[in-house]
């Protein structure tokens, strides 16, 4: 059940962040999308909280969770203003997937197998040729500052799942949910603007994309924390990346950015790699 989770959660996630992609306003629509869930979840979490009660470890994962995800609403925001979603996309999330093993090997003196390594090295490839860093002149190159967003992204991806994965010790994953749309609306609310907002409300093709990113955001990370809460996170973690390819192709063919080969290939290769890390890795 949880592989399905887990599937389930990246093709959502890579959905929902189409949506946001062909939205006008990108912060005004990501904070809207998670406004009904976190309204809904509060009473769950305050409920939580004084049941359980919080200790010194758990407040501080609390905090830590809550300041990894309004970072990651911030960075990504600002990620799908500067590049397509079929360079942008696979890169954020191969990025975040080799950051965990690699910082591993280097600090934590772990060992990775020979599968392992090739997946590393699939990942930079695939990384670096989406960059369009080596491209023809007639091929587009990411900006380099939405390459650093794309960093940004993925360190506090990278952040929230290992907090997250320490706080199910302690919350339900609903609780965790509401702790993480709290966070991502709190990185969000900076860029809040009421004309925007009036906008989406008055457009009904707006308001049926909200009501549709309004699921598919808030239920993306729910089924990733069910996985998480009953699996290992080295086992599902490399399978919510399968959206990395539908990313690609959601960019190439419904948003119909650029159809470069090389985009494509780049997000199978990245898949690839992510799929040798979790698969065999150690």
């Amino acid at each position: 059940m949880s592989i399905w989770f887990v599937l389930a959660s990246g093709a959502a996630h890579a959905m929902w962040n189409l949506l946001a992609k062909r939205s006008d306003h990108k912060q005004v629509f990501l904070l809207l999308i998670l406004f009904p869930s976190t309204l809904l979840l509060l009473p769950v979490l305050a409920a939580e909280l004084v049941s359980k009660g919080i200790s010194g470890q758990s407040s501080l994962l609390l905090t830590l969770s809550v300041a990894a995800q309004a970072g990651y609403g911030y960075f990504l925001s600002k990620s799908l203003e500067q590049g397509d979603l079929s360079q942008v996309y696979p890169m954020m999330r191969g990025l975040s997937a080799f950051l965990l093993p690699f910082i591993g090997t280097l600090f934590l003196h772990e060992t990775l197998t020979a599968w392992g390594w090739i997946g590393l090295l699939c990942i930079a490839s695939g990384f670096f040729l989406s960059s369009g860093i080596a491209a023809r002149r007639n091929r587009r190159a990411v900006p380099l500052s939405a390459v650093l967003y794309m960093v940004a992204v993925s360190l506090c991806t990278m952040s929230y799942i290992l907090i997250d994965k320490l706080n199910l010790q302690h919350y339900t994953p609903l609780s965790l949910l509401e702790v993480s749309n709290i966070g991502f609306l709190l990185g969000l609310i900076p860029f809040a603007r009421t004309k925007e907002i009036r906008r989406c409300f008055k457009d009904k093709h707006r308001l049926r994309e909200l009501a549709i990113g309004s699921v598919l955001s808030p239920g993306s990370y729910f089924l990733f924390l069910l996985a998480m809460n009953a699996s290992t996170l080295a086992y599902i973690a490399p399978l919510r990346e399968i959206g990395t390819v539908f990313g690609a192709f959601a960019g190439i063919y419904w948003l119909k950015e650029r159809k470069e080969a090389a985009r494509i290939v780049s997000a199978c290769v990245i898949f690839a790699g992510i799929l040798l890390l979790g698969i065999g890795g150690r």
